[in-house]
């Protein structure tokens, strides 16, 4: 059965950078769909990234797009969150969560929580001088 987990969290002054990671066992990532989700104390949980199955497309929440590279290496089985020229309002507890595809999904992926199906634990990111 399919688990991730996160690693990457931590403290960083605005304007610095963070890669967040999510490493996959029980199963390989090549057939899931994985996004990275974020929750800031008394907010909704909000999409900030995907990658689809293969590799192939990427979608950023307005918030953080050219800030963020979402990017997978099927080897390691670990998909990554590079964050950099971090913001105040990027604090928030980090999610992994993956979301199993069949064929005619393999190219997409939506940021949305309820398509996906094993979430990590979650990591901490603060963005505080």
């Amino acid at each position: 059965q399919l688990q991730v987990a996160e690693s990457g969290g931590g403290l960083v002054q605005p304007g610095g950078s963070l890669r967040l990671s999510c490493a996959a066992s029980g199963s390989t990532l090549d057939y899931y769909a994985i996004a990275w989700f974020r929750q800031a104390p008394g907010k909704e949980r909000e999409g900030v990234s995907c990658i689809s199955s293969n590799g192939g497309g990427a979608n950023y929440a307005d918030s953080v797009r050219g800030r963020f590279t979402i990017s997978r290496d099927n080897a390691k089985n670990t998909v990554y969150l590079q964050m950099n020229s971090l913001k105040p309002e990027d604090t928030a507890v980090y999610y992994c969560a993956a979301r199993n595809v069949v064929v005619s999904q393999r190219w997409g992926c939506p940021i949305a929580t309820t398509r996906y199906d094993y979430w990590g634990q979650g990591t901490q990111v603060t963005v505080s001088s």
